[in-house]
Order: structure tokens, then sequence, then C-alpha cells
């Protein structure tokens, strides 16, 4: 819309932002402070632009996000420092300085939304009205899609040794340093989220009642994952010998790593103490991590009159560390491009098209794994499993692209109370999850076995598979805190199957593809399971779940 420079037309702009604004149905919230910015906005560029001339109007919506734009012709100015005119009819019952106060006020408190700029002696203000919540979605898969592409041309155009440079050099960097800001905050996160959890808890009884129902669940999935991992490796039957011509000893040094590996339930309950309390941060020892916070959340609820400012004290330091995690994950689809463009340039594509059948088998086990959440969903939590699909979707797509448990939590537990899940349960259950609840690992480790054993002429008879199931869910879930644990855990598995650990070559090089959707579906089973527990708790709202 153009409106001229005359306060006469200033209604006709304001009822037309007005009507533009109810086209969009937001909440009565954001409606009123839009309106009260544009109305500003619109007078502010009246009063810095010549008399008569044309102040152009537009609202414009990209990838979900809603700006309004508005500029005129004039000198450039100080945005912050301007001071709007006032509408003539102001605020019922409150006098004109009070108007101006209350206005500046509102203004200063929303500069985030208002972008100033001046080009060819035009000004021009740009108020976001309403910022998409999936605007970190749709840039992430924009990386997705530009690093495969990126990938292909680079590998075509490129010599070997400028491939390795551009990767030692930028690509490896920049990932290496995003995945290390993640891990620097994990242990912070989980400690404070735990803590801040379970001081709500007035009595241990409910407490208990509700850990048990936790880990109870995530056990039961685990073991379902084993089996839908299995199920899909008999039904499709990926791999055959000539495969094994395609190993070599690219695995060394993960297989050096798993030799010195000892993963037993015995060692992984007495390591859940810790014998000084620093060492688990600085380990970054989950388990060793949770064990202290519930420790602490639950001592924090015993001693009376102390609690109350160390409750505000941990959940203060809570919102800090999940702030500082929001802010990191901003970098997320430069992360995104760098990592797959890496994959997808130093890959051979002869080795990705010979293990197609086993990547196809494995992605289709994750999908019937979605599909077991969700009939949990309908017989456990009694309710329609759509809306957490739908709602948690751009939340695998974010864990998909961190490929870490630990990292998605901040994520998940956000996505959890989206869905109307009270904190009492997901801020315990997610952090608990990104541990022991690792049933996208678990398919992971059965296809891949079961692949490679048929690779190598190894038949599995009864004993030994149950066996293979048994270990798996030991290894997902005292899995060590090293990178590439995934590989190190797949390794001590081939070992108990008589496979030759050299046979890790035939996969490692997509590992950290498979990473990235076995993190997807991680995520989605912890705030399943959440749901679960909450709906049988009475503590999920389900008004806000089917919104």
């Amino acid at each position: 819309m153009i409106v001229r420079n005359d306060k006469n037309e200033l209604k006709q702009a304001l009822d037309y932002v007005d009507a533009e604004i109810k086209k969009y149905n937001l909440n009565k919230r954001d409606a009123m402070m839009a309106m009260l910015l544009a109305e500003e906005s619109i007078v502010c560029m009246m009063d810095h632009s010549p008399e008569g001339s044309e102040i152009d109007i537009a609202f414009r919506k990209f990838f979900g996000t809603i700006s309004l734009n508005i500029s005129a012709p004039g000198e450039p100015f100080d945005s912050a420092e301007s001071k709007p005119l006032m509408l003539d009819d102001g605020l019922d019952g409150v006098d004109t300085n009070t108007e101006n106060a209350i206005r500046r006020l509102i203004f200063k408190s929303r500069e985030d939304s208002v972008r100033y700029k001046n080009r060819f002696h035009r000004n021009t203000l740009q108020i976001t009205v309403k910022r998409s919540d999936r605007a970190q979605l749709y840039l992430t898969l924009g990386a997705l899609v530009l690093s495969v592409l990126l990938g292909i041309l680079l590998k075509m155009i490129l010599p070997e040794t400028a491939q390795n440079a551009l990767n030692d050099y930028f690509l490896s960097p920049v990932k290496t340093m995003f995945l290390s800001a993640l891990k620097m905050i994990i242990g912070p996160v989980v400690f404070f989220s735990i803590v801040s959890c379970l001081s709500q808890f007035d009595s241990l009884r409910d407490l208990g009642k509700i850990g048990a129902k936790v880990m109870g669940m995530y056990l039961f999935t685990t073991l379902l994952a084993v089996l839908v991992g299995l199920g899909a490796f008999f039904v499709f039957q990926p791999g055959d010998s000539s495969l094994a011509g395609f190993v070599t000893d690219a695995a060394k040094e993960t297989i050096e790593v798993a030799s010195n590996t000892k993963i037993s339930i015995l060692d992984t309950v007495i390591n859940i103490v810790p014998s000084n309390i620093v060492k688990p941060f600085l380990e970054a020892d989950m388990l060793q991590i949770i064990f202290v916070a519930i420790i602490c959340g639950v001592a924090v609820g015993m001693i009376g009159d102390y609690s109350k400012p160390l409750k505000n004290f941990f959940d203060s330091c809570n919102m800090l560390f999940l702030k500082i995690t929001t802010l990191i994950v901003k970098v997320i689809p430069l992360a995104v491009l760098c990592s797959m463009t890496s994959l997808v340039m130093l890959t051979g594509t002869d080795m990705l098209l010979s293990i197609m059948s086993y990547v196809g088998t494995f992605l289709v086990a994750l999908v019937a794994m979605l599909c077991v959440y969700s009939l949990l969903v309908l017989l456990f939590g009694k309710l329609n499993p759509l809306p957490l699909l739908k709602k948690h979707a751009p939340t695998m797509l974010t864990n998909f692209s961190l490929a870490s448990s630990n990292a998605s939590m901040p994520f998940n537990i956000n996505s959890c109370k989206n869905m109307g899940v009270s904190t009492k349960v997901c801020a315990f259950s997610i952090p608990l999850g990104a541990t022991v609840n690792m049933d996208g690992s678990c398919i992971y480790m059965a296809v891949a076995g079961m692949f490679l054993a048929k690779v190598f002429g190894i038949d599995l008879d009864g004993p030994a598979m149950f066996s293979m199931i048994f270990s798996i869910i030991v290894l997902s879930i005292g899995a060590p805190g090293i990178p590439g644990s995934g590989l190190v855990c797949l390794s001590v598995l081939l070992v108990q199957l008589g496979v030759p650990a050299e046979a890790l070559s035939l996969i490692m090089g997509i590992d950290s593809l498979m990473g990235m959707f076995r993190t997807a579906v991680n995520s989605t089973g912890d705030v399943a399971v959440s749901l679960i527990v909450a709906k049988t708790e009475k503590l999920l709202d389900t008004k806000k779940y089917y919104s």
C-alpha cells in the first residue's frame, strides 16, 4: 500500500496494517505488539521524509516469517534516538507524557524486531511481526541439499590432494569446533536440568514412581528396537560374500580402542557412582552426572528453609545453559554444510552403491520403529500419535543435524513442553533417555551386525542370537563416552559374533550419516516415553497436545 506523508492519511495506513495483521491469525499479544510497533514506525517515517512524499507499506511472508516493510525517501537518521510522534487520540485515561513513556518503553523492548537501513536516500524500517518456528528447519534442509550438490561438484573438479586439504583445513575444523562447543555444555545442561526438575517434587514416592515408569519404558523400547532391527534384516536379507573384497585396514584405530573397551552390566552399575564429584563433568560421563544430579535434586527438597534460594539458583543456571545451547545451535546449518560436504566429497561412490542394501534396510527399520512408538502412544498413553509426529518433526530434523543424543536434549525438552508434557517428567526423562535409551543405535548394531556376519558367511543359531540381543542392550546403555562410540560398540559386538573386526571398514565411511538417523530416532523414543509417562501420571495437558 502507498500513502502520502500526510497525517490525514495516517488512519488509512493503520487500518490497512490492522486488516493485514488479522489475515495472519496472530494471537492477541503478538497482534497488539505488531500494531503498536507499526503505528510508531509509520509516524516516525512520516516525521523523517519530505512532506507529501510517498510511503510504501507492505507485508511479506518468507518461510513462515511475517514482516512489515515501511519505506520512504529521506536522509539517514538514528532510529534508536528518534522520537516518534504520537497519535492525537492517545490511550484512554492516560495523559500524553505517560502515554509517550509507555510507547517508548514498548518500542525499546522490541528493538530486536525492528531493523533500519538507508540506501540511495531511502529509509526502510522492517518489523518482524512473527518469527517462524521453523526457520532453523528450513535453513538446515537447505544446507543438507546444498552440501550434497557441493560435495559432488568438489569431488568432480578437485584432485584428491585438494579435497583432503579442504577437508583438513576448513570442513573438518568447523565441524569439530561445533561439536566441541556442544560437548562443553552437555554436562551442565544435564545436571541443572535434572536438579531443577527433582527439586520440584514434594514426595519421594512420586519421584520414584515416575522414575520407575520412565526406566521401565526405556528398557522395553530398547528391546523392541533390537527386535525391529533383526526383523528388518530377516525380511530384506542385505549383504553378500562379494563385499568381503572391499575390506581394508581403515578401521584399525577403532579396533584398537574397542580391544581396550570392556562393557558389562556390572561395570556399568559400579561406575555410576563417581569417586570425585568433579570427575564426571571433566570426563563427560553422563551416567555419573545423572547420579550426582539426582542426589543433589533430592537433597535440595529436604533441607527446609534453605531450599527456596537453592531452587532459584538451579532454575537460573538451567535457563542460562539452555540459552547458551540455543545460541550455539544457531550455526547448525553451517556445521551441517561442512559435515555433509566432507562426507559426500570423500566417500567413494562405488562403496556407497555396494552397501545400499544395508542402508536401505537400516532406514526401513527406523521407520518401523517410529510406527512402534506411535503404537505405544496409542496403546499405553491412549493418545492419537499423529500430533506427536507432527509437532516433533522439526525437532527430529534438528536432532538429525546435531547427530548427538546429548546435544539434542534441550530441543527434546522444548518439544515435550510444546506438547503439554509437565517439566516434572521431561526434565528428568529426557536427560536420562539421552544416556540409556539408544533405540536407533540398537537398530544400527542389530542390522550392521547381521549384515557383516552374512558377508563373511557366519550363521548365528538360537543361543548366539539371544547372546547378541543381550549384548546390544548392554552396549546401548553402557556405551563409552568417546568419539565414534557407535563404531566402538559395533566392533565389540562383531568380535562376540565371530566376525573379523576389520569388517567395520565396509560401513565406517557412512557412519556419520547413519549417526544422524540414529539420533533422530533416539530423540523420538525419548519424547514418546515422556509423553506416555506424563499421560499415565496425569501430568499432560491434553488440550495443548491436540491444539
